[in-house]
């Protein structure tokens, strides 16, 4: 995909610049979602056309890979990359901001605590947790 510009933000808006693509690494990385089928039946209901072409193009943009299942040879599977994972820490300041500015939101208060205090430990702890399929 050619760049639009080089400020940073379009870069990564660019990669993940809509919702069902944080959507998918928000699966991956807090609810190790690894399947098709699982990252299909997340609360959002992802069209099977729109998931498709999303894990698609964030494989083609490096952010996750699809591997083969070793309990099923013939089934795929889902990982985040080194810079999937990279993702983690913006994730987490959108739950920040939703926890701030959503009273609706089902944000965990002890994460949104965790984010505010402990931030680089719970960093850690979740990218020791998505590393495994």
């Amino acid at each position: 995909m050619p760049r639009r510009s080089d400020c940073p933000i379009s870069n990564v808006l660019d990669h993940v610049g809509d919702k069902w693509s944080l959507l998918i690494l928000r699966d991956l990385m807090f609810f190790a979602k690894h399947s098709y089928s699982e990252l299909q039946n997340s609360d959002e209901r992802i069209a099977s056309n729109i998931l498709s072409a999303r894990l698609t193009q964030l494989e083609k943009d490096g952010l996750i890979q699809k591997r083969t299942d070793p309990n099923d040879k013939r089934k795929r599977v889902y990982a985040l990359t080194k810079a999937g994972k990279d993702m983690l820490p913006i994730l987490l300041e959108m739950i920040a901001w939703s926890g701030v500015h959503d009273p609706n939101t089902n944000a965990p208060k002890t994460l949104l605590q965790r984010i505010r205090h402990d931030r680089t430990a719970l960093i850690d702890e979740l990218r020791q947790q998505s590393s495994g399929t």
